[in-house]
């Protein structure tokens, strides 16, 4: 008998591209490192706020260096990110509040099927189709052809109630099951779950997303962002073998 498996927490949102590639690469090593992976849905306007952040997209600088990030991190991660094509409404006014507490209701009564509808809900909103010409798209006001060279997406909802019910029934629940939680999510009980779980973020030291937890030999470290896995590796005494494992390639 080995030894137990080390409990990781994997706070998230899905308005985080980020957070996606991380969420994606901890899927792949969960049955190749010794680890009990946990998803912990987050509110990361919450974070912004208590942690005085902004999102990098308020900053003119750090929005044209994440288009290209994301450019090239979608290959290298190979997980089919595509900027929004509306950037401004999906991203910085409509949100992330009710997909949210949508997944808080998932993880709190379907666990199981968290996985699969988080990732319906960044394919809503970080990738669709691979058109990369829109003449009629908005984009933030400091946007540069280098900008809007970015493959786009279709951009659709996270926000409003029949597209996320739609995520959910594509993820494999049932119409009913899926129309029960998104009743359940805007009780106080998952209210209240969706910050007790943001402010165990910000306890963490979070001041963004996504954030890994990892509890090993009686100490827990904080990890920012999707680019540390290697670090989390060491941690862990496990082999990084890059972003898609040979073993994961061995099946593609």
């Amino acid at each position: 008998m080995g030894p137990s498996p080390r409990t990781l927490e994997l706070f998230y949102d899905v308005l985080s591209p980020y957070s996606w590639l991380g969420f994606e690469v901890l899927c792949r090593y969960r049955n190749i490192w010794n680890i009990k992976l946990q998803f912990r849905p987050t509110y990361i306007a919450g974070i912004m706020k208590d942690s005085g952040n902004k999102p990098p997209a308020m900053v003119p600088r750090k929005a044209q260096y994440m288009a290209n990030d994301l450019r090239r991190l979608k290959e290298h991660f190979q997980v089919p990110l595509r900027f929004p094509k509306d950037f401004n409404s999906a991203v910085l006014e409509k949100g992330s509040l009710s997909a949210m507490r949508f997944l808080t209701a998932v993880n709190m009564e379907h666990p199981e099927s968290l996985e699969k509808v988080s990732r319906e809900l960044w394919m809503r909103i970080w990738s669709q189709n691979n058109n990369t010409a829109f003449p009629h798209c908005r984009f933030p006001v400091f946007a540069t052809p280098f900008l809007l060279s970015v493959l786009l997406s279709q951009d659709e909802d996270i926000v409003e109630s029949q597209s996320i019910l739609a995520a959910a029934q594509k993820a494999g629940l049932s119409a009913e099951k899926a129309q029960g939680l998104l009743e359940k999510s805007s009780t106080a009980q998952v209210k209240n779950q969706l910050k007790e779980t943001t402010e165990a973020a910000c306890k963490y030291g979070a001041f963004g997303l996504p954030i890994t937890v990892v509890h090993v030999d009686r100490q827990t470290h904080m990890l920012f962002g999707s680019d540390r896995m290697e670090l989390l590796a060491y941690l862990l005494g496990e082999k990084w073998m890059g972003p898609v494992p040979p073993t994961l390639n061995a099946k593609l």
